[in-house]
């Protein structure tokens, strides 16, 4: 069985998506996880009720771990969180900015009581700047990176479907805290780190932000279209299904020309002759397409594209990926019974799929908790 993080020790104050995310993958990876929840628990809890009467988020995120009610702005929950930290490796917060410190849980002081310990700190904006003090939920960073308005069709920016900064967060985090055991490894001596929304987004907004501090422009909104490639696009077969294509080379382009459309002598047209042409003739280009796949059917088109070994997907909805043949599941135990969720994406070579740690109550492991840090 793989378990790198056998014996590490995560204590989590958590809430909400990042931070769980982070800690979740922390305890697939065989660390022990520890959630310090409210009475009432983490507010993800309560998002929505649709996985036997349960939140979609929190299932998701919150398997394989321990869950503790501590009140810290009580004495005693103080007291009792201090002594959970003395034992611990790695603790993690996402409270607002500068309300762990206020509460006695700054990660300054606590890596000065205990040198060994990881810290993580993860916030929307980070712990300093203009900004700091702003709330930051998922789809507000994707506003403020720019991220929303290259995104969606000509006429409105549009939201990623996913909480795509609360992830990128979450999977930063999880790269730190790994490097960051490495490092005490090798020196004894723990780290603090920080990671914010904002600055996980802002690297993956990297290339439209260079095509605009070098080019002057940003990609510009194309729905299913690539903005910088062509063909790279959703495109209907004649019984209405989208089929998506990608072109990335030359080679590519030549033999989807010769073996797809029919058109050899397209490739070498001045229109189309390299991508920067096609993607300037766009327009005459998705009419040259649409005309040969409009003319087959799904299953026609697919073999086609596949004999001619040009990469294709198909447009598919939620139910059709949750049919999908490539999807890997995963049964994970939860206070109301077993669920399917994905399969962790990193595969062991040799290893069969990994036994899932349940979900917890809230509170479920508070008396076992309470007495082994007494």
């Amino acid at each position: 069985m793989f378990n790198p993080l056998d014996g590490v020790l995560v204590v989590s104050l958590e809430q909400a998506v990042a931070a769980p995310f982070c800690s979740s993958r922390l305890a697939d990876a065989g660390a022990r996880v520890i959630k310090i929840e409210r009475a009432e628990g983490d507010f993800a809890r309560g998002y929505d009720t649709a996985v036997k009467g349960q939140s979609a988020y929190f299932v998701w995120l919150n398997r394989g771990k321990e869950s503790v009610v501590i009140d810290i702005k009580d004495e005693a929950g103080k007291a009792l969180l201090h002594r959970m930290l003395a034992k611990a490796d790695v603790f993690i917060q996402n409270l607002a900015p500068g309300a762990a410190a206020r509460a006695g849980f700054g990660s300054g002081e606590l890596r000065k009581a205990h040198p060994r310990l990881i810290t993580c700190d993860i916030s929307g904006y980070g712990e300093d700047g203009p900004y700091r003090d702003m709330k930051a939920y998922d789809f507000l960073i994707q506003a403020e990176t720019g991220l929303a308005s290259i995104t969606g069709g000509p006429d409105a920016p549009s939201r990623v479907g996913v909480s795509l900064c609360d992830i990128a967060a979450g999977m930063y985090a999880v790269t730190g805290i790994c490097q960051a055991l490495l490092q005490r490894h090798k020196t004894g001596k723990g780290v603090g780190l920080q990671v914010s929304l904002f600055d996980a987004l802002g690297d993956w907004m990297s290339v439209p932000l260079l095509l605009h501090d070098y080019t002057g422009k940003a990609p510009v909104r194309l729905g299913l279209n690539h903005p910088g490639i062509a063909p790279y696009g959703a495109y209907a077969a004649r019984d209405g299904d989208y089929v998506v294509i990608s072109i990335q080379n030359e080679r590519e382009w030549v033999r989807f020309c010769a073996e797809v459309l029919g058109q050899p002598d397209l490739a070498s047209a001045p229109d189309f002759r390299d991508n920067d042409a096609r993607v300037a003739n766009r327009n005459k280009l998705n009419a040259e397409i649409d005309k040969v796949f409009g003319a087959l059917s799904r299953p026609e088109l697919s073999k086609v594209l596949k004999r001619a070994k040009i990469a294709f997907g198909v447009l598919n909805s939620v139910a059709d990926f949750s049919k999908h043949p490539q999807l890997r599941r995963l049964a994970v135990a939860t206070p109301a019974g077993e669920i399917q969720v994905v399969a962790p994406p990193v595969r062991v070579v040799g290893d069969g799929l990994p036994a899932a740690a349940p979900v917890p109550a809230v509170g479920a492991h508070g008396d076992a908790i309470y007495k082994e840090f007494g």
